[in-house]
């Protein structure tokens, strides 16, 4: 049997379950998750590997309409997920209205890629509503496969698999054959401390914050890691750092067991909070924060 490989994209709008689908799928907890839109910034492949295949997963962010540089960033990892897809999985959910986005519907069909319909959460749904959504889907885009699942509980995963793996062209691996991810540790580590950040504080804080890892250092029995929490405002920065200091140690210290799990060793971490006024409006700072 020949080797096949290829890339499979995650597309979908905010909160219909993306990055806990391709946790799922990878096996690995790679995308912070929270009940907040626009958790996901970056575009994170996550690599499954087999005999005969290798799938390279991709979580994008949830689509939408840019108000500022920083979500056109964003934006573009979006349409560059469209533009190198071998096979398209489009996530929605039981409560999204069939095609509610025709825009991002449209670049799909005309993109010529194979497309997979993901409907998840269908333990939030009946039989007799399900049916409806799967026909209001197949009319909008006829011709695809159209998957049940619910991500969170790992129901019908394996079906899905099955359908990917159907459609995976043949090729030769794009990464090492024991490569999990396309991300470095320093990546995975300002994503853990913005995820409580996410889950901790509330209103436009969490969405105003950018983390930096000034220095990321590997003692073997210790990882020794110093990062700034960048906020645009000084009434954020006292946000952050709570009554003498109070918000920031719980962040901290949840970040801190977090990292010791996902990197399984200790870890002493340090924050720092800096006020970098306009962040998410500077091209300079996106890609110094990686927005390339």
């Amino acid at each position: 049997m020949k080797h096949k490989a290829g890339f499979v994209n995650i597309l979908g709008n905010p909160n219909v379950g993306k990055s806990t689908l391709m946790n799922a799928l990878v096996g690995e907890k790679l995308s912070i998750i929270t009940s907040k839109a626009q958790t996901t910034r970056h575009r994170i492949m996550g690599i499954v590997n087999g005999e005969d295949f290798q799938i390279v997963y991709s979580d994008t962010p949830g689509i939408l309409k840019p108000r500022y540089r920083l979500q056109e960033a964003m934006m573009n990892y979006v349409n560059n997920a469209l533009a190198d897809a071998d096979l398209i999985l489009y996530v929605t959910e039981v409560k999204e209205k069939p095609g509610i986005d025709k825009n991002i519907t449209e670049h799909i069909k005309k993109s010529g890629t194979p497309v997979v319909i993901v409907i998840n959460k269908i333990d939030l749904t009946n039989q007799e509503e399900l049916e409806k959504i799967v026909a209001g889907w197949d009319e909008i885009i006829p011709g695809s496969d159209i998957i049940p699942v619910s991500a969170l509980n790992k129901f019908n995963l394996d079906n899905l698999l099955r359908i990917v793996l159907g459609k995976l062209p043949e090729g030769e691996p794009y990464f090492p054959k024991d490569q999990l991810t396309d991300k470095y540790e320093r990546f995975f580590a300002s994503e853990i401390i913005r995820e409580k950040i996410l889950l901790l504080y509330q209103k436009e804080i969490p969405y105003s914050v950018e983390i930096e890892i000034e220095s990321f250092e590997d003692l073997q029995d210790i990882l020794r890691i110093h990062a700034v929490i960048h906020v645009e405002r000084e009434s954020q920065k006292g946000i952050i750092i709570g009554h003498k200091g109070s918000m920031l140690k719980k962040a901290g210290t949840s970040a801190r067991y977090e990292m010791e799990k996902f990197f399984g060793r200790k870890v002493f971490l340090s924050l720092y909070v800096k006020v970098t006024k306009d962040w998410r409006n500077k091209p300079a700072l996106l890609r110094r924060f990686g927005y390339n």
